[in-house]
């Protein structure tokens, strides 16, 4: 019913043929593969990429049955610091330049903050904010689009600049382009304070508004802490109603790549075993 996956990086920086093997003991489907934390440093530089290259990382993953559904570039396209922000986004087209060598079309990340450390900032949520990174989302769909690949965005509720389905609807229909998609994370889309609403209708809501833009799932858990959302769990170790978001996305998006975030090496098994019950045994 879904091709279940592993974010790379998650068990650790290894040379390729390392890291293959490792993920290849959980017989992923498919992978997010972020190069600058999954492989050695000097790989991932920019300017190093080139087609042969990766294809090089295609072989090596193809030999194991694993395919790269995702190419992770995490950028803040809205940084403060102009020169920090076009050093970013020049590796970002570099991703795209290449994605499609690697045997994926999609490159990943989230839309940023307009603090320079990842935390909280007020300007973030700013009329201002958007407008930056429309432009620099138009810059990037502009590469996107010369080279049919895949520009997919996720949001992140409290912190980000797309923080809410609300806001991920009106970042699509602003840039009206088809090369624009959505990594949804559900977990990530819960408010810092949690939902007031249950689950089951916060999935539908989000599939209704940009369900048929979705071309990947992020796969975490969370559960809520003295009324804060603690976010960085393994699937099924914590509150999200996996079996309700399941019989969601069945409807729309069958066979879609569900990629497992926050797992560890000792913790990726049983994440996956219990997301592949739900599939095998129809508990949804």
């Amino acid at each position: 019913m879904f091709q279940f996956g592993l974010r790379a990086h998650d068990l650790g920086r290894r040379p390729a043929e390392d890291l293959a093997d490792a993920l290849a003991q959980y017989h992923p489907a498919a992978i997010q593969l972020a190069l600058s934390k999954a492989l050695p440093p000097d790989e991932a530089a920019t300017g190093s990429l080139s087609p042969g290259y990766a294809r090089r990382l295609r072989r090596i993953f193809d030999a194991r049955g694993i395919a790269i559904a995702v190419l992770g570039c995490y950028i803040n396209p809205v940084h403060p610091d102009p020169h920090k922000r076009n050093q970013e986004l020049s590796r970002f087209e570099e991703h795209l330049r290449f994605v499609r060598d690697f045997g994926c079309t999609v490159v990943g990340t989230e839309t940023g903050y307009r603090s320079t450390d990842g935390s909280s900032h007020p300007d973030t949520d700013t009329a201002e904010t958007l407008d930056l990174l429309c432009h620099s989302l138009e810059r990037l769909l502009r590469t996107a689009e010369a080279n049919s690949a895949i520009l997919g965005v996720e949001a992140v509720a409290g912190k980000h600049t797309i923080s809410s389905i609300e806001k991920m609807v009106s970042l699509l229909q602003r840039l009206d382009s088809p090369n624009l998609q959505v990594i949804y994370d559900p977990v990530n889309l819960i408010p810092p304070t949690g939902l007031t609403e249950p689950q089951e209708t916060f999935f539908r809501r989000a599939m209704e508004a940009f369900g048929s833009r979705i071309v990947a799932v992020h796969a975490k858990d969370f559960r809520m802490d003295g009324g804060q959302k603690l976010s960085t769990l393994p699937a099924g170790s914590g509150s999200l109603d996996y079996p309700a978001l399941f019989r969601v996305l069945k409807q729309q998006k069958p066979w879609i790549d569900v990629l497992l975030e926050d797992c560890s090496p000792a913790s990726a098994g049983n994440a996956l075993s219990y997301l592949r019950s739900l599939t095998e045994h129809s508990i949804f």
